[in-house]
């Protein structure tokens, strides 16, 4: 992890669009001391959690300007399109805010896998008998998915 905060990134990650339309929701939002907030993936249809990352502002906006999920790296301190190296891409099928404003939930249309262990959702393990068990296999080899290189949510 990097100690970069979204409020000190590079012009150049900024989401090019006019936050002007989404300042009610933005306003709704309540974002840590990094600008930061935690949001859920859940699968559209079947309501299968499937990751959870971080959003900036940034992220809100270009999310909700484009439908198509875009999250905060905090490993890489800039903006993490899903699937911009996968292919795995999440689309926007609603935006909520919880009741306190400080966790969002995105019910998205996921493009094969969420998790970068090839797996359909980061929440592959689970605590049964006494032991941690791995509930779900890998359905795609992230070799594939990442080209040969190594990747983390962020």
């Amino acid at each position: 992890m990097t100690d970069t905060s979204p409020l000190d990134a590079a012009p150049l990650d900024a989401a090019p669009f006019d936050a002007a339309p989404y300042e009610e929701v933005l306003a709704a939002i309540r974002f840590t001391a990094d600008g930061l907030v935690p949001a859920i993936a859940q699968a559209d249809g079947t309501g299968e959690i499937l990751m959870m990352a971080w959003m900036n502002r940034d992220a809100v906006v270009e999310t909700l300007a484009t439908g198509r999920v875009c999250y905060w790296s905090r490993s890489r301190g800039g903006l993490w399109r899903k699937g911009e190296t996968s292919g795995q891409v999440q689309r926007l099928k609603d935006f909520r805010v919880d009741c306190d404003g400080d966790t969002l939930l995105l019910i998205v249309e996921q493009d094969g896998v969420a998790c970068h262990t090839g797996r359909r959702s980061c929440f592959y393990r689970a605590w049964r008998d006494g032991r941690l068990e791995t509930i779900q296999e890998v359905a795609t080899d992230p070799a594939i998915l990442y080209g040969g290189h190594s990747h983390s949510h962020g």
